[in-house]
């Protein structure tokens, strides 16, 4: 028996949960005979109700202790003194690295003509650049004091009504996010990275992402990956259009926080949306896996929530656990399912469908696929 913490999540966060649990323990235990412990831990709206925390002490502690866990979407309640509990956890974590595969499945509408060519993995620098969080309101006396030192300092003069914000990109932060996607690409024989910044006009932040990047690959990783992977890089404007016209030349993208948060949906978009996009966050010690959509609180408790990425993020856990025989029976079972057209409503509607199935009707399709193997 294996032991796997969860937070089940806010919003639709209990259905999806359930449907990728069920799914989970069918595949888990028809593969080796054996079965799956879940032990529940507390963050959220639950963890509030609960014990008066949102993200309890207990909650991290076990993850640290277990050093990998699953998570439903958490939904952070309005002044609760936290920006965002996702990002709380990847730092007090130091989960540095937010890996997000997106490869498309047959049957799914897709706005590119050849979506079969998408096949990409983005790795995201996770604690540095936007989830830094360093900013001034305009008017304040932060932004002032900031403005008139500016000025007096360097010459430089900003509007009264500017709001500022401090964009802090480090070369550790930045090599160890490129380390990590040369270790993945290297275990997985993938053959392309491709470092993506906006060097050309933030020159010290972007700039210096790229070039830190190139300088630990050719003074520590030459060696490994010589004829083995080809490096190169582009501006993040152009990426945009690139992975639209030609996704077939990417492989594995690395790049900083806030280009990863936009890429990472934007290819999420080439195969159907973030409802079938599923990632981890992870350090060198733990790591947490996690579907990439919202809490979608106007849906929940109707059954309509898709619980694909969720169980994309639980088959993902398998793997990573060494379990990956099983993964292969629920990616299996999900892409016949997901060809057959017995979909969600979100799903239904791409597709021109009227007819779908509720969020635990989908999930029961699913057994029956790894049951029968068909649909």
């Amino acid at each position: 028996m294996i032991e796997i913490p969860y937070i089940e999540g806010d919003g639709i966060g209990p259905e999806i949960f359930n449907a990728m649990k069920k799914v989970i323990d069918f595949a888990f235990e028809k593969t080796y005979n054996d079965k799956i412990k879940w032990i529940e831990l507390l963050a959220g709206q639950k963890a509030l109700n609960t014990t008066g925390e949102l993200l309890p002490q207990n909650t991290i502690e076990a993850i640290k202790r277990y050093k990998t866990a699953i998570k439903g979407p958490l939904m952070t309640p309005v002044g609760s003194g936290y920006r965002s509990l996702n990002v709380t956890l990847r730092q007090v974590l130091d989960l540095y690295a937010c890996i997000r595969p997106v490869k498309y499945v047959p049957g799914v509408p897709s706005p590119l003509k050849n979506p079969e060519k998408v096949d990409i993995i983005v790795f995201r620098e996770n604690t540095e650049d936007v989830y830094a969080g360093i900013e001034w309101e305009a008017g304040s006396k932060e932004a002032e004091r900031t403005r008139e030192y500016l000025k007096e300092k360097f010459g430089i003069s900003l509007r009264e009504d500017t709001g500022i914000g401090l964009k802090p990109i480090s070369k550790f932060a930045s090599q160890r996010i490129v380390k990590k996607a040369v270790e993945y690409a290297l275990k997985n024989n993938r053959k392309k990275i491709t470092i993506v910044h906006k060097g050309n006009i933030m020159k010290y932040t972007e700039g210096a992402f790229r070039k830190w990047a190139y300088e630990i690959i050719e003074e520590k990783l030459k060696d490994e990956i010589d004829g083995k992977i080809e490096i190169n890089d582009i501006i993040t404007d152009n990426m945009f259009q690139q992975i639209i016209l030609h996704p077939e030349n990417y492989d594995v993208i690395v790049t900083t926080n806030l280009n990863g948060d936009y890429l990472s949906d934007a290819t999420a978009a080439l195969i159907g949306g973030i409802g079938l996009t599923a990632g981890v966050n992870m350090s060198d010690k733990v790591a947490v896996f996690e579907p990439v959509h919202g809490t979608a609180p106007d849906i929940a408790g109707k059954g309509l929530a898709n619980p694909t990425a969720m169980i994309l993020a639980g088959s993902m856990l398998l793997e990573y656990l060494g379990f990956g025989e099983a993964q292969e029976v629920i990616i299996a079972a999900l892409k016949r399912v997901l060809e057959s057209g017995k979909v969600t409503k979100d799903l239904a509607l791409l597709m021109g469908r009227e007819k779908y199935l509720s969020t635990g009707e989908f999930s029961e399709k699913i057994l029956e696929a790894i049951e029968k193997d068909t649909v």
